[in-house]
């Protein structure tokens, strides 16, 4: 039987993957991937602690999650639609909406 500390350093590892990923790339699909990887990286966190002690709380918890999750993409994807439909380029850098 696999322990909880396999678990909890596999969200870890994924974490801090999807930290790196957020802070090093320019390409805001490749960003909104890597906060979904923290997202589900934080579910299994918590599903690997509600399995531990044995209550479903933390599984109704990332039921949440999961749909907000996917209502955060469709938002998410749909502003970078429009970014790409305005500069033809998903490159953050070139992003100057707000810059007058």
């Amino acid at each position: 039987m696999i322990g909880i500390d396999w678990y909890l350093a596999l969200s870890a590892v994924l974490f801090t993957i999807g930290v790196i990923g957020v802070l090093i790339r320019r390409n805001a699909i490749v960003i909104f991937m890597c906060i979904e990887m923290m997202l589900n990286s934080v579910n299994l966190a918590l599903i690997s602690f509600s399995a531990h002690h044995g209550d479903v709380t933390g599984q109704i918890l990332v039921l949440f999650s999961l749909s907000v999750a996917a209502a955060e993409a469709v938002v998410g994807l749909a502003i970078i639609i429009a970014i790409f439909r305005n500069n033809l380029s998903v490159d953050i850098t070139k992003v100057n909406l707000l810059r007058w």
